[in-house]
């Protein structure tokens, strides 16, 4: 019978401990080895054959169970020490826990260790002490960063000394990393925390990593300062409020001669006119226009392209619309323009919509939907060229339109809409008992438990003809409206989060290029149907109260949702106000803590968990049962009960139980 394997095993050790001579040991063991490797792993005792006298000499041998060991514990490689002193001081400093930047995140600090860690601890900007040309273009980048409205003294740049030794050449070599890092994140629109502002503002940021942001600065060799730039937006609109900063920033306009020309009718490129050559002489241009190959040189009187241009200039200069016209506002802006005159516009004022601008996708791409809230209009953009635009109806100051970006799916002729709860539930009693399948020219839709109120499609329909989807977060879309007649309004604050469209089968010709608007106007009255755009399109919610149009001329608009208050006072800019005050009454933060009523002094009510209509479909959690003081209840459920109208005027509840064919 052969020894178990554990007997040969415990041998092993026995032999280990007593022999002596590193050539009997040398012996032994292998001996021993060759018994291991010719013994099976696991034999029943009716197939062992007679063991050898070595395995037989200890036949009683049970060595004691061993004990239960615990299980190792994996082993982390400690990160290999640097060489040369300088990467052993940058390792060591990021041991250190001072910070590199007050307002650098620990994520990018643990992303700037790991670009460094692959790099064996190497520096990136310093070489014998000195800074390299790309750290001193990085550098001035920061130092300019107030020409792309940031704050240059966000971006601190450490000295350096004529000799330092490894210590203050690894901080400084940190440091600068660390300002790149922090410039690239607010270039991308990180340097406010948007729901301190409200909660309804939720775009999607592209906030770059801090490794990858080195990393890319690291191949770009002598264009750093270019390479670090370009994480700014360079949208138009962008880069039109940057030029118009830095010219209110910039020396005023030297002051011209006035001019002063005789009365005539306004001037357009084609016309001919005495006064011509008059223009001609106060803005240099030469006497006649140039001739072509084609004919021969103009006569001093024609009002041609280049002396229109010269017009646009000047006029956008004065802020008017550099349409190139010579209209009477431009007459008295020539006599006037003696006066050397300074943009229109503060900083701040600029500064701030430089900042949504970051909020929207570094490249708007050449087909998108931009509305404008404050301004109520949609453009519309193809080929990345202005297709079209309309005027739209967005939501009240107390039911907001959300800011954010989303991309349109699918279009739907002839939709439904469902009646919303806060309307609803004044009829609950009444439904709950009613057994028809139609209620006021209404489809009573039945759920399990659960009743609503569906329209049908319709020219009465609370959503028009048609409705754009994107889905998002908040469920809002675009859509028609049937009463059209609030669109010729100039403040348009009605809706309840949605965006109305004025003519919408005009919108719908660009954003669904294999239906024309008399194909998609056959379709109504057909049943609903939905239609799928070729390709998802870009749709972006902004904010934006100033702005440069396309002819040049600088426009403000009034703050809607009082949102520009706070955002001054988040960016540390003048005419900051309390940043609550832009928050919706349900963002408020409450001064004290709430204390639990007893039930005497309680009742439950039903309290909405969302404050607007926006959506066809309605969760089940809509409302949510929630204790409150009894002498607060009567104030929650009036607050509850305020009607969400699909559509103004459509919906009038009187404040009593309503007739079934009178509430609307």
């Amino acid at each position: 019978m052969r020894v178990p394997r554990s007997s040969l095993m415990a041998l092993a050790a026995l032999l280990t401990g007593t022999l002596a001579s590193a050539g009997a040991f040398g012996a032994e063991t292998a001996a021993l080895d060759k018994a291991l490797a010719d013994t099976p792993p696991s034999s029943s005792p009716a197939q062992s054959a007679p063991s050898d006298p070595v395995t037989t000499a200890i036949p009683d041998y049970k060595p004691d169970a061993p004990a239960a060991e615990p299980a190792p514990a994996p082993t982390v490689a400690a990160p290999v020490a640097p060489a040369d002193p300088l990467g052993a001081a940058i390792l060591a400093r990021f041991g250190d826990n001072a910070p590199l930047l007050l307002r650098l995140t620990g994520k990018d600090r643990d992303a700037i260790r790991s670009f460094y860690e692959a790099r064996a601890y190497k520096p990136l900007w310093i070489a014998d002490g000195a800074w390299t040309e790309a750290a001193k273009a990085v550098a001035a980048r920061l130092a300019a960063a107030g020409e792309d409205g940031l704050d240059a003294h966000a971006y601190t740049v450490p000295n350096l000394a004529e000799k330092p030794d490894e210590k203050a050449v690894a901080d400084a070599e940190l440091r600068l990393s660390a300002a790149a890092v922090l410039y690239a994140r607010d270039a991308r629109g990180g340097r406010i925390n948007l729901a301190s502002i409200s909660r309804l503002i939720t775009p999607k940021l592209d906030l770059p990593d801090g490794n990858a942001v080195l990393a890319k600065l690291a191949d770009a060799g002598a264009k750093t300062g270019d390479t670090l730039q370009s994480y700014n937006p360079a949208t138009p609109g962008f880069l039109a409020l940057k030029t118009r900063l830095a010219s209110l920033r910039g020396p005023a306009p030297a002051a011209v001669k006035p001019l002063r020309l005789p009365s005539g009718p306004a001037l357009r490129v084609g016309m001919h006119d005495q006064r011509v050559p008059l223009l001609r002489a106060h803005f240099g241009l030469e006497t006649r226009p140039a001739g072509t190959f084609d004919r021969g040189p103009g006569e001093p009187e024609d009002y041609d392209s280049v002396v229109a241009d010269a017009v646009a200039k000047f006029q956008r200069g004065r802020g008017l619309p550099g349409n190139g016209v010579l209209n009477v506002q431009t007459v008295l802006a020539l006599a006037d323009s003696g006066r050397s005159a300074r943009p229109t516009g503060s900083e701040a004022e600029l500064i701030v919509n430089m900042e949504r601008w970051r909020w929207l996708p570094g490249d708007l791409g050449s087909d998108y939907i931009l509305v404008n809230i404050p301004e109520y209009r949609l453009r519309a953009y193809r080929g990345g060229t202005l297709r079209d635009e309309a005027r739209v109806i967005v939501g009240k100051p107390e039911s907001r339109t959300p800011l954010f970006s989303g991309l349109m799916e699918y279009a739907v002729v002839n939709p439904s809409w469902y009646v919303p709860p806060s309307i609803l539930k004044t009829m609950a009693p009444k439904l709950a008992g009613y057994g028809g399948k139609t209620w006021g020219g209404y489809e009573v839709v039945r759920h399990g438990g659960h009743i609503s109120l569906r329209q049908p499609p319709g020219e009465r329909n609370a959503l028009g003809f048609i409705k754009f989807m994107f889905p998002n977060q908040h469920a809002v879309y675009l859509h028609d409206t049937p009463n059209r007649s609030l669109f010729s309004a100039s403040k348009r604050d009605f809706s309840h989060g949605c965006v109305r469209v004025d003519d919408p089968f005009r919108l719908a010709d660009v954003v669904l290029p294999d239906w024309s608007e008399e194909r998609l106007k056959k379709l109504i009255g057909k049943g609903e149907r939905t239609l799928r755009l070729p390709e998802k399109l870009p749709v972006h919610l902004a904010y934006f109260t100033a702005y440069v149009d396309d002819g040049g001329t600088y426009r403000t608009l009034p703050d809607l949702y009082g949102y520009d208050a706070p955002m001054r006072a988040a960016l540390g800019l003048p005419g900051g106000g309390n940043p609550a005050m832009a928050r919706l009454p349900d963002e408020a933060p409450r001064r004290k803590a709430e204390r639990t009523p007893t039930p005497a002094q309680a009742r439950t009510v039903q309290r909405r968990v969302t404050h607007r209509h926006v959506a066809d479909e309605w969760p089940d959690n809509r409302y949510e049962e929630v204790t409150v003081p009894r002498r607060a209840s009567r104030r929650a459920a009036r607050a509850d009960s305020a009607p969400e109208f699909g559509e103004p005027g459509l919906w009038t509840p009187a404040p009593q139980q309503p007739a079934p064919r009178s509430w609307w």
